[in-house]
């Protein structure tokens, strides 16, 4: 069996960051740490960040007055922020800087007076967050259809953003359809997709260059690792998602299998290995890189968690 493992993989800087809160929050506090809802979505990191003291829950009435909370990398809506204030909860803010960046541009179009499009899937926390950051006019679309569909306010006073986890390719279409139907409308400068979404969606894009089978270790609620099995099962390659090493399944190849392994933004190294290791038990393997690009992007962490060592 041939494995090619995509060089850009797992975790990026937003998810090191968010995690390395939680852990300096509890190291500097103490048990517990509140975190309102999952950091990043995977399932091994949750779980190992409970054992190390950490308290998630999904609505800031169940963190105790006084607290530490942490909001998770996905971002939260401004009330959430408000009602935190208001009841004397420290706020640590693990949300991704590119997460932020989104919504200082929903920020900046609604003082502008253009009501927003947000690209994304309903009930995301992401999405959430970021339709949360204004009191004005949000429509949300997850495709093409439902732009056909879409009828706005004042056609002639719109902007849109992304979340940013998304499908590059559909992400192209959707925008494409609303510019179509609404020629004046405004976007980012520069693409909302993440750019370590969209390396990792690059890498599996070779790998289905390749490979009969690509396996995408992630989480089922991670966002960024079912577009990534989307990527290769839209170029015709039969493409799987893992949560765990042992939901891997022999019958999705043979001894003369070549198969592609990734992982998404929120999915850590030890499972990718662990994967390999279940790989090398079903037969001879040949392993190797792909890929000849790097990440270099590391976000800071909150003043007071730095300087705190």
């Amino acid at each position: 069996m041939k494995i090619y493992i995509a060089k850009l993989r797992g975790f990026c800087a937003g998810v090191d960051r968010a995690i390395e809160i939680v852990k300096r929050a509890l190291k500097q506090f103490g048990r517990p740490i509140y975190v309102r809802h999952e950091v990043v979505h995977n399932r091994f990191v949750v779980d190992n960040l409970k054992k190390e003291g950490a308290i998630f829950v999904e609505e800031i009435k169940d963190v105790p007055v006084g607290s530490v909370v942490v909001f998770s990398a996905h971002g939260v809506p401004k009330i959430v922020r408000e009602e935190a204030k208001q009841r004397g909860i420290r706020v640590f803010d693990a949300t991704c800087p590119l997460v932020t960046k989104v919504h200082k541009e929903v920020e900046i179009n609604y003082k502008k007076g253009r009501d927003l499009i947000m690209i994304g899937h309903k009930g995301h926390p992401e999405v959430e967050g970021t339709m949360g950051q204004v009191d004005g006019t949000v429509y949300l679309v997850e495709s093409e259809a439902d732009v056909e569909k879409l009828k706005v306010r004042d056609a002639t006073s719109l902007a849109f953003v992304t979340q940013t986890t998304l499908s590059v390719d559909d992400t192209v279409n959707v925008v494409s359809a609303l510019k179509k139907k609404y020629p004046g409308i405004v976007g980012p400068r520069k693409n909302d997709i993440c750019y370590a979404t969209q390396n990792r969606q690059d890498g599996v894009k070779e790998l289905a260059k390749i490979c009969d089978v690509v396996l995408v270790v992630g989480s089922p609620n991670s966002s960024n690792s079912n577009r990534l099995r989307e990527v290769a099962s839209n170029l015709g390659v039969a493409a799987y998602m893992l949560d765990d090493p042992s939901q891997l399944d022999e019958k999705w190849f043979t001894n003369d299998s070549i198969v592609g392994l990734t992982a998404g933004a929120s999915a850590p190294e030890i499972l990718v290995q662990q994967v390999i290791t279940r790989l090398k038990k079903m037969g001879p393997t040949d392993i190797e890189e792909l890929g000849n690009t790097s990440e270099d992007v590391i976000f800071r962490l909150p003043k007071e968690l730095k300087e705190f060592s």
